[in-house]
């Protein structure tokens, strides 16, 4: 194929170009912005942030149960 049957056509909407008239063709200018929602599933700052917290203090809980303990919670046979 080439490059002139791979492009897309001027005359469709949300091209850069000319109409089928030959007038210039503008994209008009969003009315109003989308408002984001927070995300509820996946890898994200925040509950990446929270699940490094827990794991920190999981760790001084163990690190604190082996010192009142005496010994190492797990046991390698």
């Amino acid at each position: 194929m080439t490059d002139a049957a791979m492009a897309a056509p001027a005359d469709l909407p949300g091209n850069a170009g000319e109409n089928a008239a030959g007038a210039p063709f503008q994209i008009p200018a969003p009315r109003s912005v989308p408002s984001r929602r927070l995300p509820r599933f996946g890898f994200h700052t925040h509950t990446e942030t929270f699940n490094g917290r827990m794991a920190m203090l999981g760790f001084m809980a163990l690190l604190a149960v082996e010192v009142f303990l005496g010994h190492g919670l797990l046991v390698w046979p």
